[in-house]
């Protein structure tokens, strides 16, 4: 519905003084700060009026009036003033963004290089992101025809999505898919949102609009975008110092596999975060893929934080000194965890020596 232009400049004033003071707003606050030239009686008036149309509401008889979310969207789609950053603002932002976008990478990189240099062979760096559960569903009624998906997952990031409907809902429909997404949608995997669940929710809630439908396809998105596996490789060329590695044919097969981070991300999947070993030796033809079955590869794990879990490792010749680059990678993912997530660094000065035997590696003071 439409509404005059001095009902819309009043509106605005009153958002615009509830945004800052987060009190209810009076006629007078209005005629002074609006400068329409109007009286606080009609301001009044026009008060009554937006109320009765649903961009107010009055808390109590004697105060003054707040926004609806109907008054917000009015505000938001027409009457408030789009700010511009200035230059500073906008390269202040873009630097503080890119930092933040950037600090992982560059922290699994480094890692990577560490563990090349420490042990003069290819070192990968992995990470691998638990999968993440909704621990909360917020549904916020716009009006009729809009309203915002709210999530919280369990690693305590918040998602949303605007959803604009081309028919009308009620916001009582809203607040009965919320209470059934909370029940029957929270704690579980985006594999176990199936169609019968979908279904029973519709019937549920009495939803014939597929809302339900919608709801659940931003869940699933949500919850597969949270989860997998990144890895970094540094230092390929050290393979060519080993003597294993002069044949050129073989050296290219090895590099290009370790080049390609996406064949081991793959293999990370298939069971290399599974092993709960502080360090893990895959000797020859252990390793899953084929281009490793004439290496080895000592992996190590550690704690990142948030949910996430790192690895660290280094590939050479089935003939590597085991025993020293286990130790290294250990204490250096014992370091790690003490400054990411929640392990204890080695006390200083400690020196372990590693022994492996078959599939054990033995440590001792």
């Amino acid at each position: 519905m439409s509404i005059s232009e001095r009902k819309k400049k009043i509106l605005g004033a009153l958002v615009d003084e509830y945004i800052k003071t987060a009190e209810p707003v009076g006629s007078k606050a209005i005629a002074s700060i609006s400068g329409l030239g109007c009286s606080s009686a009609t301001i009044r008036n026009e008060l009554a009026e937006l109320t009765a149309l649903g961009y107010l509401e009055q808390p109590h008889t004697s105060a003054g009036r707040i926004p609806t979310p109907a008054g917000y969207r009015m505000y938001v789609n027409e009457l408030m003033e789009k700010q511009k950053l200035s230059l500073e603002e906008a390269e202040d932002i873009n630097r503080r963004l890119n930092e933040k976008l950037t600090q992982l990478d560059e922290q699994m990189r480094d890692v990577g290089k560490l563990a090349s240099q420490l042990t003069d062979y290819p070192a990968l760096a992995l990470a691998a992101y638990a999968p993440a559960t909704i621990k909360r569903f917020d549904l916020i009624y716009i009006d009729a025809n809009t309203f915002i998906i709210v999530v919280m997952l369990s690693n305590n990031t918040v998602k949303n999505k605007l959803v604009n409907l081309p028919v009308s809902v009620d916001q009582q429909m809203i607040q009965k898919l919320a209470t059934l997404f909370n029940a029957n949608f929270t704690g579980i995997s985006s594999d176990k949102i199936t169609p019968l669940l979908i279904s029973s929710t519709e019937r549920a809630a009495g939803d014939t609009m597929g809302l339900a439908a919608v709801i659940a396809s931003f869940t699933m998105e949500t919850l597969e975008s949270q989860q997998g596996v990144e890895a970094y490789i540094t230092g390929e060329n050290r393979l060519l110092s080993q003597p294993e590695f002069r044949d050129p044919d073989k050296a290219h097969k090895l590099m290009n596999y370790l080049s390609d981070g996406g064949h081991i991300i793959a293999d990370a999947e298939n069971g290399l975060f599974d092993d709960e070993s502080e360090v893990r030796v895959l000797i020859g033809p252990e390793n899953i893929a084929e281009e490793l079955k004439d290496s080895s590869v000592v992996i190590a794990s550690y704690d990142m934080g948030d949910n996430t879990k790192g690895l660290i490792g280094v590939v050479g010749p089935t003939r590597m000194d085991y025993s020293a680059v286990a130790a290294k990678l250990s204490f250096l993912a014992a370091g790690l965890s003490k400054r990411l997530g929640a392990g204890a660094a080695p006390p200083s000065g400690m020196h372990n020596k590693l022994i492996i035997k078959g599939d054990d590696i033995i440590d001792e003071q």
